[in-house]
């Protein structure tokens, strides 16, 4: 039965992030991810500035030939608001992304396992991890960061996986050569909204949430796109004029934003899997990098200064993830629901429209500083 110091159930942005740092750390190291790298990601694809200092800290470079500074909401009749991002950002796609952080993690030694948990047992201050395979691993501690949802929810019977989860992700790339560098473009349609921005390579990266109420009166994603989002001017243009790149465009269902909580039957969770920001605030992967370090950290002091009691441990992260990240989820959740209201959309972007300092006040409120390493 192999052992390890930490195991990290997921190998997206959070789970590779805190294995780099525990492995800097000199920590035995393992990650459960059960897909190839590289992979796409249904996913916006934008990252906010904030993470580039703890990014050099554990040495991955990024490319970041598209430098975004700008974004741009339509309602779905087409009125606009544009404002400038304070802190700014640029866009990389999830297949480079988690592509860096997953060479930079075996570099260093961390073992990835290309399977799935199936199970997490904890007896004695131990973890038993369990495998589809039959295998089992023990650890001495266990980060979740498997995204928004898992085979292991269920067994764990996390609070929300038993409530109906009403939402649905697209993505695809596209080319389309004149959509602008440094443009993050959020835009509305009947039971939903939309992110477009480039990514490293050139390519657009169109994401977008619906609510199944609103997509199941379509067949597909084609008479979606058609009879749907087309009904908005700028998307209308969008889809008239860009090159789909995918051979079929990514979907992931039942994406809840219902409250998660951080910690789990002594599980440090991180990432989606703690908690799931509303895909217009843009910043769901600067969250789960933020997310990963914490929960590092963490780990690191308890064992450093020899503590003996794990519940301060979870105690002091969960505070912690809370401090960082709970009014940005509560936010998320608001602007969401005023945006997907028709009525309040229009008259919120009048109102914003003729205030700067109100626009820049809501993009600060989702946005974080900047991440420092140490």
């Amino acid at each position: 039965m192999d052992s390890f110091d930490i195991i990290i159930v997921g190998g997206g942005l959070a789970g590779l992030t805190a294995a780099i740092h525990l492995k800097l750390k000199n920590y035995k190291v393992a990650v459960f991810e059960a897909r190839q790298y590289p992979h796409h990601k249904v996913c916006g694809e934008y990252i906010s500035n904030e993470v580039l200092p703890y990014m050099e800290f554990l040495g991955v470079s990024l490319p970041r030939t598209v430098q975004i500074n700008e974004m741009l909401f339509s309602t779905v009749n087409g009125k606009t608001l544009k404002a400038q991002l304070p802190l700014g950002g640029f866009g990389l796609s999830r297949y480079t992304f988690d592509y860096l952080l997953y060479r930079r993690a075996i570099a260093l030694g961390v073992l990835v396992i290309q399977e799935n948990a199936t199970s997490v047992g904890f007896e004695s201050d131990n973890f038993s991890v369990l495998t589809e395979s039959g295998t089992e691993y023990t650890s001495k501690f266990v980060i979740g960061a498997y995204g928004k949802r898992g085979m292991l929810d269920k067994e764990l019977q996390r609070e929300f996986i038993q409530k109906k989860s009403p939402w649905l992700g697209i993505k695809a790339h596209y080319k389309l050569d004149s959509f602008p560098n440094n443009l993050v473009a959020i835009h509305n349609f009947r039971g939903g909204y939309g992110g477009l921005s480039k990514t490293e390579s050139g390519a657009v990266n169109f994401c977008y949430l619906v609510s199944y109420e609103s997509f199941k009166k379509e067949k597909d994603v084609d008479c979606f796109n058609k009879n749907v989002i087309a009904k908005n001017p700028y998307l209308n243009l969008f889809l008239n004029n860009a090159e789909m790149l995918f051979a079929q465009p990514q979907a992931i269902g039942q994406i809840s934003f219902y409250k998660k909580k951080p910690v789990e039957k002594h599980i440090l969770m991180c990432g989606d899997t703690a908690g799931l920001i509303h895909p217009l605030c843009g910043n769901g992967m600067a969250m789960a990098i933020h997310g990963a370090k914490i929960a590092s950290e963490s780990i690191h002091d308890y064992i450093k200064n020899n503590s003996v009691d794990r519940h301060k441990l979870e105690r002091d992260y969960e505070r912690q993830w809370k401090q960082m990240f709970s009014r940005r989820l509560w936010m998320g959740r608001q602007l969401q629901s005023a945006l997907l209201n028709e009525k309040i959309s229009n008259m919120a972007m009048g109102i914003l429209a003729k205030s700067p300092y109100l626009v820049n006040k809501l993009i600060k409120s989702t946005h974080g500083q900047i991440i420092e390493g140490q």
